[in-house]
């Protein structure tokens, strides 16, 4: 019996030092909206969220972590488990919704907070996703040089959120997608060129259903941000083509960003985005140019006090929902609380 005990509790012992670790961070958000141009209503607003971080490490030095994603009343967002194996790169399976691919670089131009289209007001402009909003495995190869390249695969785009155990499945002709993008530091050593960060991603994607879509789905991002001090200026620029086999098939985007950093704490920005429609099958009705293109501006401002942060956004859009009689203005004031 003693030697039992000794034996039960030296494995319990083993079991303690081995387990890993996990984390709960969560955060508040309330905001106030007023539309200049559209019947505001209520003008308040409020979310929440809570991540669930875990991470261990293997006898080998390889470490593993799960991130859970959770939102208002405590609804599933997304979840990722990640393998990082030292010189072997990253494996990473993603849930969904939780910007894999060419949706990790959609858009990274500096703002003090939000995208221009993201703080409250976006007019309907199109951004690229690939596969990343569906059920994915990511592998990340070493970072080489300031750069990182990584490529991700869908089995089925579309489906999401599968249980384990199971399978998940999509009736709309949808098949298989490949991302590959890549992230450049080229400071070659120098001080000057550290601040610069270069971004490219590619996405195909298979479709099967021949009597409505003319090819397969493709997409592309590039994009130029580069900080010296106080100051990150960043353009962007991507495309998508969905082949479908009448009306508009592609888009344009392209967006332009700088922020300053007045000091830790006070920042302001300015950004634009802008979508415009192309690829025209002539049987359709064409509209004017301004129906073929949305425009989003927005100046923004954010002062950080220890775990509170108040943000401030001044957004205009011209052209929503590609109508040019829809031209839209508003003001976003937002209290941020981290926990």
């Amino acid at each position: 019996k003693v030697g039992c005990s000794a034996l039960w509790g030296s494995l319990a012992a083993i079991s303690a030092a081995n387990a890993g670790d996990l984390s709960v961070t969560g955060g508040a958000h309330v905001t106030y909206m007023s539309n200049s141009t559209a019947n505001t209503g209520n003008p308040f607003g409020m979310a929440s969220a809570v991540t669930f971080a875990g991470s261990g490490e293997l006898d080998n030095g390889w470490t593993y972590g799960l991130t859970i994603d959770e939102t208002d009343t405590v609804a599933f967002s997304a979840a990722r488990i990640n393998l990082t194996m030292g010189g072997l790169g990253t494996i990473e399976f993603d849930q969904g919704n939780s910007g894999n691919g060419i949706a990790a670089y959609d858009n990274v131009l500096p703002t003090a907070w939000e995208e221009a289209h993201g703080a409250g007001l976006s007019g309907g402009v199109k951004t690229v996703l690939g596969v990343g909003a569906s059920d994915n495995i990511q592998y990340t190869l070493p970072t080489v040089l300031g750069t990182t390249i990584a490529v991700t695969y869908a089995r089925e785009v579309g489906s999401s959120d599968t249980a384990d155990k199971s399978t998940g499945h999509t009736s709309d002709n949808v098949e298989d997608g490949v991302d590959l993008t890549i992230k450049m530091n080229p400071s070659l050593g120098t001080e000057i060129l550290s601040g610069l960060n270069i971004y490219a991603g590619a996405s195909t994607i298979d479709v099967t259903d021949t009597a409505n879509q003319l090819e397969d789905k493709y997409e592309g991002v590039g994009a130029v941000v580069y900080a010296l001090g106080p100051v990150e200026v960043g353009a962007m620029w991507s495309g998508s083509y969905d082949g479908t086999a009448s009306g508009y098939h592609s888009y344009k985007n392209h967006g332009f960003g700088i922020a300053f950093n007045v000091n830790d704490d006070f920042s302001v920005s300015y950004g634009e985005y802008q979508t415009r429609k192309a690829g025209y099958d002539t049987d359709e009705t064409q509209g004017g140019p301004e129906d073929r293109v949305v425009e989003v501006t927005s100046w923004q401002a954010a002062y950080t006090m220890g775990g509170a942060s108040f943000r401030v956004a001044d957004v205009k859009a011209d052209n929503v929902l590609f109508d040019k009689n829809q031209d839209q203005s508003a003001t976003i004031v937002s209290l941020g609380l981290a926990f």
